[in-house]
């Protein structure tokens, strides 16, 4: 069966290289040497901020088993992030749009290096507070990041259609390209230099540091509300005003929502999937034949956005229809193919029936990564574009720390068909947004964050 990974690896290799090679004249944006010049500059800086959260993903949970911790205790921190993330994460992500998004992301370059540095101890106590700040970093990398590219984009005056270009090329490299490479470094580093499971976060740290002098030296600031009313709760009220006034908002946030949910629990789900009687898999060459899909969505997403039709609410509804029947196959397999009691061994048919289902997911992840983030720049007001973009993750987090914690408590088959469920209701929403995608909206910011600070103080 080790064939049938170099196999898989190889065919999306030539498609990805064959997807982006053969794009023609009518999948391209003709674009100025200014944009490009300011494009290329934001994707070298997300380039290093991705590979500083690529090279640590794979080794927390071995670090901390090095350490001597169990299940449960590592349970506990990984809630604890989610948790933070949710919290406090939430509080320091919004503060972007009355502070600055350069500001910001220079914290979140902090914020990171901190948590990094905090692995280098084995005591519970301090592994628990990088956790933390871990949280807050990543609720500050997937806002603050694109809330600055938005508004420094516009402020520049470039055509809104050349957002999608640097959309998915971010997530061509950010989510593809540099997690392979993070992902060889990080082996490199632990295995063929023997440097340790902490080797990895240094390695990390230092991509930071320099994406954090770039971001210092070459960035400007920008802001969201420009009122001099830096009330922060003020401004929460807006948010939650503007989400529950525009079915548009509210609807981009539950289908986002849904649909990383359910992807974060594929992250937990696809090891034991694949491997349920402790088959012997290449995880690493798993993980980077998954980014590979990732690579062939992100590309053919940037073909679809290139053109005029279908629009992005079109054929993300697709997408989801996809992903959620993807995520069945460890259903349908486990009632199609016997299954196997034999401990060990390679992986077995229904095994490669997933992987394939798995890749098709993936790509899936690739395609909705750009899109959501072109949907966002469209829907989402520029004065709380941080702000409303972590109140979409509070649901997230949430959902993530309830899976996490009841992880044992269902059979595998029910978790991959609670999260086909969550795709396929995502794919209803995505229609009706795409029902409604025309429809003018009835007040502006200033007019919603006024009726948000008149709204009563709620007594708890």
């Amino acid at each position: 069966m080790e064939v049938f990974y170099y196999i898989v690896f190889g065919i999306l290799g030539v498609v990805v290289a064959a997807t982006e090679l053969s794009k023609s004249n009518k999948d391209r944006i003709n674009t100025s040497s200014t944009f490009n010049g300011f494009k290329n500059n934001y994707l070298f800086v997300y380039s290093l901020m991705m590979a500083g959260d690529w090279l640590q993903g794979p080794y927390v949970y071995y670090l901390y088993s090095t350490y001597g911790y169990g299940k449960g205790d590592i349970g506990q921190l990984f809630i604890a992030g989610f948790g933070s993330s949710m919290l406090f994460g939430t509080i320091v992500g919004s503060l972007a749009d009355k502070q600055g998004r350069k500001r910001a992301c220079v914290t979140y370059c902090i914020t990171y290096v901190l948590s990094c540095i905090t692995k280098h101890s084995p005591q519970y106590k301090i592994l628990m507070l990088g956790r933390i700040l871990g949280g807050i970093a990543t609720s500050l990398l997937f806002s603050a990041f694109e809330s600055w590219l938005v508004a420094e984009h516009n402020k520049r005056g470039f055509e809104q259609q050349w957002l999608s270009i640097t959309f998915s090329k971010a997530i061509f490299l950010g989510n593809g390209v540099v997690a392979i490479l993070a992902g060889l470094l990080g082996n490199t580093l632990v295995d063929a230099l023997a440097l340790g499971p902490v080797a990895p976060f240094d390695a990390a740290s230092c991509f930071l540091t320099i994406g954090m002098f770039v971001i210092l030296f070459t960035w400007t600031e920008n802001y969201g509300d420009p009122s001099e009313n830096k009330d922060l709760l003020t401004q929460f009220r807006g948010a939650a005003v503007a989400i529950a006034s525009d079915e548009k908002i509210a609807l981009l946030g539950a289908i986002q929502s849904l649909f990383e949910g359910s992807m974060y629990t594929f992250v937990f789900l696809w090891t034991p999937a694949l491997s349920p009687n402790d088959e012997d898999i290449p995880h690493g060459f798993i993980f980077a034949t998954f980014m590979l899909s990732s690579m062939f969505g992100s590309s053919l997403a940037s073909r679809l956005m290139a053109r005029q039709a279908p629009r992005v609410e079109s054929y993300m509804q697709i997408v989801f229809a996809v992903s959620a029947a993807s995520l069945l196959l460890p259903i349908v397999t486990s009632f199609l193919v016997a299954p196997t009691k034999e401990k060990g061994g390679s992986i077995s048919f229904a095994g490669c029936i997933q992987l394939l289902g798995f890749c098709a997911f993936e790509a899936c992840v690739g395609l909705f990564w750009p899109s959501i983030m072109k949907m966002r720049s469209q829907y989402i007001p520029e004065e709380a574009r941080s702000t409303i973009m972590n109140f979409f993750r509070i649901p997230l987090n949430i959902f993530v720390c309830i899976v996490l914690y009841n992880v044992d408590a269902f059979p595998m088959t029910v978790m991959f068909g609670m999260c086909s469920i969550f795709l396929f209701v995502a794919c209803l929403l995505q229609r009706r947004l795409m029902a409604i995608a025309d429809k003018p909206k009835t007040e502006d910011w200033v007019a919603m964050k006024e009726r948000g600070s008149e709204a009563e103080p709620l007594n708890i």
